[in-house]
């Protein structure tokens, strides 16, 4: 049986990721350093500027298609206005691949503008650091989303980037398949040429055979595209729950700046230190907030739940700060997307794949946690789902979760 435990940070990396730190900074490609720009950099803290102002609030479907920078438009009055005149630059700057395969949905891409019945995405997030390869990297963020047949409201769960899962295997990167954590997937996809696309694609296939769900679109984004969508944002709120240390920015001579941690160790550096409570952060500092792990009382947990938050607070920012009505955002958003991300729309047209979620008008984003953010350890070394968390994922699959979180409440993140 599995060993049901409060989650602490993890200790249990298999030999490959054992060299996963760097000396230098992971998001010196995304901060647009000048080139040879090593770790040792210093940013300023940003600030918050300009006042709060009371408007109507922007469907979910755009909040969260901005979001991932796979839907720029312009909104008036809750109706779509003027998106055909984007559609140019839509789709020159986003890279639409062809990966789902079997991890698709049979029934997707119906025809006409329109996706019928529940939508389902899987969404990766990948640590790409300054030192290596690109196709080096894993996918420790792995996320699905669930809009029911209704299309009034939309869930977002979590995969702890350790569970134990059987990956399929993989003939065009040479891989044989086999037992790993999930997060692996990804590198092993990534291999002998397949990319991020290869990555994304054996993820899917692997996330579809440990959960049964099948994918009407897909998309991966590096971390650091995340502090650019920010940025193009101006800032997001966010609420820190306990005062957490950051293991990557460090006080040197006055200045808050990107250090190794075990140089920071040697060096006697004070890390910089999240305070509890809510304030708008930067693109740095919110994404440093969300990758904090090893400081957290209930580790990958609270990581999984940070993130799941910061993405619900860009998708708030997003349609609450004049984003969708601001062409220089939209264009910041478009560029900043482009150069972070590939997305796999099942064979459906971008542009239609963004109309086919126009009728999630006023609806929310609910935030599930995998094990109701409880460790199962798998007794080998990894994390097993619980039956519970295997309930979920049905219930996702059946398009039930609207009854799951109803008769499991405990699955749902009600903070902010």
């Amino acid at each position: 049986m599995a060993n049901k435990q409060r989650r602490g940070g993890s200790k249990n990396a298999v030999p490959s990721q054992r060299s996963r730190r760097q000396p230098a900074d992971p998001y010196a490609d995304a901060y647009d350093e000048p080139a040879g720009k090593k770790a040792g950099h210093s940013l300023s803290k940003g600030k918050s500027k300009g006042k709060k102002k009371t408007k109507r609030a922007a469907p979910l479907w755009a909040k969260l298609t901005l979001t991932f920078g796979a839907l720029l438009m312009m909104v008036a009055g809750g109706a779509i206005v003027g998106i055909r005149s984007f559609e140019g630059n839509l789709t020159e700057n986003v890279s639409v691949v062809d990966v789902l395969g079997d991890a698709g949905k049979t029934d997707a891409g119906p025809e006409g503008n329109d996706l019928t019945g529940a939508i389902d995405m899987l969404l990766l997030g990948i640590d790409v650091r300054a030192t290596q390869e690109k196709n080096n990297a894993r996918a420790d963020t792995v996320l699905l989303l669930h809009i029911p047949a209704t299309h009034d409201q939309a869930y977002l769960m979590s995969i702890p980037r350790d569970t134990q899962v059987s990956i399929p295997a993989n003939p065009k990167t040479k891989y044989s398949g086999g037992s790993d954590k999930i997060n692996a997937a990804f590198y092993f996809g990534a291999q002998n040429g397949g990319g991020w696309a290869g990555g994304l694609g054996l993820t899917a296939k692997t996330v579809t055979k440990l959960t049964g769900i099948t994918f009407d679109g897909a998309a991966v984004i590096d971390f650091g595209g995340f502090k650019k969508i920010i940025d193009a944002l101006g800032s997001v709120n966010v609420c820190v729950e306990e005062d957490s240390e950051s293991l990557h920015y460090y006080h040197v001579n006055g200045k808050i700046t990107y250090v190794n941690e075990h140089t920071a160790a040697g060096r006697g550096y004070k890390p910089y230190v999240h305070k509890k409570g809510c304030r708008e952060k930067p693109g740095w500092e919110a994404l440093d907030y969300s990758r904090i792990r090893k400081s957290l009382d209930d580790g990958d947990y609270g990581r999984q739940r940070h993130q799941q938050q910061l993405i619900k607070a860009m998708a708030k920012k997003a349609g609450s700060s004049g984003v969708l009505t601001d062409l220089n955002k939209i264009n910041a958003l478009m560029k900043a997307v482009g150069e972070s991300m590939i997305l796999d729309t099942h064979g459906v047209p971008l542009i239609d794949f963004m109309f086919s979620l126009k009728d999630l008008a006023g609806a929310d984003l609910v935030l599930l946690k995998t094990n109701a953010g409880w460790y199962n350890s798998s007794g080998s070394g990894g994390e097993a789902l619980s039956s519970s968390t295997m309930q979920m994922f049905q219930a996702a699959k059946n398009d039930k979760l609207g009854q799951f979180t109803l008769l499991n409440p405990e699955f749902v993140n009600r903070e902010k």
